[in-house]
């Protein structure tokens, strides 16, 4: 089936790895680095097709920084795809409240804020920051993910790649504007009521929740790829 690219919104990727008992973290959400050189690998592989990467400020906060394409064989197909060497790097906070100091404010890369208007206003005082700030949102100081995909569809980002958390991801899917998944399972158990999956949020009720389509597995060593579909909603 060929891929259908929405023309209101990014066709849009999760990608995630996750112990085997469907954590993104540990209970104290610390920075997850379960995953083996050949998930990071496959991280970047995932990156490199994307237009953008989008992430919420707890991830960023988590990590301080992002992973940039480095491979010469993924720089040299972006360049032949007419794309510029990283993708866009987006944070999503709507409080805007990122700390300043981050070394991810020192990478070579692109940098947009996706933001309410008044998680925007302290950014004016750190300009240099931000390539780019997105504001969409509602009367109530919530994003609007219609209007912010919008947005990033009508700036040429046609591959959003969603990277976390938990929280993040439950929005989009309940505005049904996630496409795919890619989740690497890691051989390991996190445990903890409290510990980040991949979906956070209220939940779905089963007879509601979202369908996926498997479309690949492979086995490396100890961990599993996953690659699904998320099935349109009747």
């Amino acid at each position: 089936m060929d891929e259908i690219i929405p023309t209101t919104r990014p066709h849009t990727t999760v990608i995630l790895a996750m112990s085997a008992d469907g954590k993104i973290a540990d209970l104290m959400r610390s920075p997850a680095r379960f995953g083996s050189n050949a998930d990071i690998i496959h991280l970047e592989r995932q990156i490199a097709q994307a237009d953008a990467v989008l992430f919420g400020n707890g991830t960023l906060a988590a990590y301080g920084t992002v992973l940039r394409v480095s491979s010469t064989e993924l720089l040299g197909d972006r360049e032949k795809n007419g794309k510029p060497p990283q993708p866009v790097q987006i944070v999503c906070s709507a409080s805007g409240k990122i700390n300043p100091t981050l070394k991810f404010f020192q990478q070579p890369v692109p940098k947009w804020l996706l933001t309410t208007f008044l998680g925007g206003q302290p950014w004016k005082r750190f300009s240099d920051h931000f390539d780019q700030v997105i504001v969409a949102d509602d009367s109530n100081g919530v994003i609007t993910w219609s209007e912010a995909l919008q947005q990033l569809r009508d700036r040429d980002i046609q591959r959003l790649a969603v990277l976390g958390g938990g929280q993040l991801v439950a929005s989009l899917i309940a505005h049904h504007a996630i496409d795919e998944f890619h989740l690497t399972v890691c051989p390991l158990i996190l445990g903890g009521t409290t510990s980040p999956t991949p979906v956070d949020g209220e939940g779905f009720l089963s007879r509601f929740a979202p369908h996926l389509q498997l479309l690949s597995v492979q086995q490396v060593d100890d961990e599993v790829f996953l690659h699904y579909r998320v099935k349109s909603p009747h």
